[in-house]
């Protein structure tokens, strides 16, 4: 653990050396509002809760998460600082482990800094605190699930608009396989396994029960699943690419 704080420090006080942290934070602040306010139709809907404000977050990610993990590797491989992070008596996974962290914090910081809004609706009315709880514990593991896929498709190239782009796509697919007009489509043709299937991986499937105030389990399960699983190819990815 204390290896991989060093790494987390590092990484987390990188983000504010330059203007990359203030312009994520204050374009996520701005289009989260927005969408809330003006798409959502926040005071349209006569009800003192965050739904609307929680519903377009994994859409937002799918722009805003590859901006911040396209650099995690990326970079490190582009000006060759990687060869020499790999000398220092540090593990590949307390790197990766490291890296993410700081990652989930820095997403974690713009979502506490949202908190405003729940004041807001408080204010208003009377709303259920366990349910945005919830939806800020959804909100918080996507952006995890998000983040551990950048990192692990930054760690396969230099370029990091390449690791923009396929991050982006990625994350699109996991969202699109459990878009209702999507599992619609496959369950007008195609067997219950396969629409089972689809939604079991679908990012908004397991989203919108943990926004709904229900806490199962399962959901819980998917999310940590990606999470490990793309930190797992991540390590195998750098530790290939050392031994190359």
């Amino acid at each position: 653990m204390r290896r991989i704080s060093i790494v987390f420090r590092r990484e987390f006080s990188g983000y504010f050396a330059t203007p990359l942290a203030a312009i994520f934070l204050v374009v996520f602040l701005f289009l989260a509002s927005m969408f809330a306010f003006n798409i959502g139709g926040f005071f349209d809907r006569g009800q003192a809760d965050l739904r609307p404000f929680f519903q377009f977050h994994p859409w937002l990610y799918l722009f805003l998460v590859p901006a911040i993990s396209m650099r995690l590797w990326a970079e490190e491989r582009r000006t060759g600082t990687i060869e020499l992070i790999a000398t220092l008596p540090l593990t590949m996974q307390d790197l990766v482990l490291g890296k993410f962290f700081a990652a989930w914090a820095f997403s974690g910081l713009a979502l506490l800094l949202t908190v405003p809004m729940w004041w807001t609706v408080s204010f208003l009315g009377e709303p259920d605190h366990g349910v945005i709880v919830c939806s800020y514990l959804a909100s918080w593991l996507t952006a995890g699930a998000f983040l551990a896929i950048g990192s692990a498709i930054s760690s396969l190239t230099k370029n990091q608009v390449v690791a923009f782009v396929l991050c982006a796509a990625t994350c699109f697919l996991l969202l699109l396989s459990g878009f209702s007009v999507v599992l619609d489509f496959f369950r007008s043709w195609a067997p219950n396994m396969v629409v089972e299937g689809l939604s079991a991986i679908g990012v908004l499937t397991h989203f919108d029960s943990m926004v709904r105030g229900v806490i199962d389990l399962r959901d819980v399960l998917y999310f940590a699943s990606v999470i490990v699983a793309f930190l797992v190819i991540n390590t195998a990815v750098i530790d290939w690419r050392k031994a190359a």
